[in-house]
């Protein structure tokens, strides 16, 4: 398990939260992979009924670490944790909620198009800038997306790197319901509790009906990942990653 990943079991309500917040709560690999077992371990856990992620600080999630992204090996073996974590919560067999407690940026967003409610602060904001980076979008998000807010909202996000507000992502269908920042967690928690106290088979079964088209979305997952990696050992991304360490816009050559 990661230290900067915290989780807590009270009342059936599995909260996971994304700690790390001198780094905005920037993901690593190793992030990824204690999510993924955690939220792995809860499908067979009959004492967790709902999943709740978060973000620790002020901050739901900076993305990717793009430190940690750049030295991943290629020739290492087996499913890479960011992978593990993304099937986990496709598959997830319990209902996923997130309260977004600040921006969410690449993955922090689309890692709610597999979550089952999404809420958000009032000063939550939402960006998906991977084209920005040198790279194309994940998670099955260039199929979910377009779905949840529209194409043309869809293709602002993916490929201009729109941000979006609270408000904005809740007239588009991103996250249900906006609150105020210090209400963000009561009101995550009262849903988490209304859905542990109904019937565990009947939420499951609900939630894989609402779920039917997981493997056209996994197809499409299996696609994106395959480019992602390409575009990871890409000039471009290495021009991104460079101008981020130098604080500069990068300046991309066709």
């Amino acid at each position: 398990m990661s230290e900067h990943i915290r989780t807590e079991l009270s009342n059936h309500i599995l909260t996971i939260t994304l700690a790390r917040p001198e780094r905005k709560n920037a993901l690593t690999q190793a992030m990824y992979g204690a999510m993924a077992d955690a939220v792995n371990g809860a499908n067979g856990d009959k004492s967790i009924r709902a999943i709740v992620f978060t973000g620790d600080g002020d901050m739901f999630t900076a993305g990717n670490d793009l430190s940690d992204f750049a030295s991943i090996d290629e020739r290492e073996k087996g499913t890479p944790p960011v992978t593990r974590f993304l099937n986990a919560i496709r598959d997830a067999e319990k209902p996923l909620i997130a309260a977004v407690n600040g921006p969410a940026i690449g993955v922090g967003l689309t890692m709610l198009l597999h979550c089952d409610i999404a809420y958000a602060g009032q000063s939550s904001n939402f960006r998906a800038p991977f084209a920005q980076l040198g790279l194309v979008p994940e998670a099955g998000s260039s199929l979910t997306l377009p779905r949840v807010v529209g194409r043309s909202m869809a293709n602002d996000i993916l490929l201009a790197g729109r941000i979006l507000s609270a408000d904005e992502a809740l007239a588009c269908g991103l996250v249900s319901r906006v609150t105020a920042d210090e209400d963000l967690m009561t009101t995550t928690m009262e849903t988490a509790h209304r859905i542990a106290a109904s019937a565990p088979s009947a939420v499951r079964k609900s939630k894989a009906l609402i779920n039917n088209a997981r493997n056209e979305i996994a197809d499409q997952m299996q696609a994106e990942g395959k480019i992602f990696a390409e575009q990871l050992q890409s000039p471009e991304f290495a021009e991104a990653a460079t101008a981020f360490r130098e604080k500069r816009a990068p300046v991309f050559k066709d």
